[in-house]
């Protein structure tokens, strides 16, 4: 994409509700195969027989008492995931958030930045979120060059030991984890439950 064709700059008061939506639909891109991945690791599997068999006895329907469990646990994992990457971040110490724009207006990219928890953690991406139809255009890669663009300044300015970016990914998200791949990055751990990974981390020394 020729580079007058998409910028980079800080999200406008009335792009607010276009941008919640941007990230509402990168979140439901992903959560149905997390939420999936998640209830069919064998902890997880253990936990809903054992629910299920307790509310046999509570309930009177046997499929109620099967399903409900499911459901409930489906419902925690959307709902975490969407209150973790769907929904606009509160202000940081970084600026932003920043959306990319292509040609007159079209926003087809959000990205958002905090501070690491501690002292020469660098930066971490909040949100990161495309546009499905652009984003065979390089657009994540534009974000991604302007994050890491943003984290070294920041890094200077702080005067931390060296600039670092940290991105999570879902464990499902495999097109975000293989553009980090082929732009240097590196799976440093994530987080999970029971001993099972969610979120995969991925940085970069910049």
């Amino acid at each position: 994409m020729p580079p007058n064709h998409l910028s980079v700059r800080e999200m406008r008061e009335d792009e607010k509700p276009l941008v919640l939506e941007l990230l509402k639909a990168g979140v439901k891109d992903t959560e149905n195969r997390v939420a999936l991945h998640a209830l069919t690791r064998p902890p997880a599997l253990l936990l809903l027989a054992a629910a299920s068999s307790g509310l046999r006895f509570i309930l009177a329907s046997f499929s109620l008492a099967l399903l409900l469990p499911v459901f409930l646990a489906v419902a925690a994992v959307k709902l975490g995931l969407r209150a973790r990457w769907g929904s606009l971040p509160p202000p940081g110490g970084m600026g932003g958030p920043w959306v990319a724009v292509q040609g007159s207006g079209d926003v087809c990219g959000v990205l958002a930045l905090a501070p690491g928890a501690s002292v020469g953690e660098g930066a971490r991406v909040t949100r990161l979120s495309v546009s499905p139809w652009h984003r065979r255009r390089g657009v994540g890669r534009r974000l991604l060059a302007f994050a890491e663009a943003r984290s070294r300044a920041w890094s200077g300015s702080m005067g931390e030991p060296r600039a670092r970016l940290v991105v999570p990914v879902a464990v499902a998200a495999w097109g975000l984890a293989g553009l980090l791949e082929a732009c240097g990055y590196q799976e440093e751990g994530g987080w999970g439950c029971m001993g099972y990974m969610l979120v995969r981390e991925f940085s970069k020394d910049l």
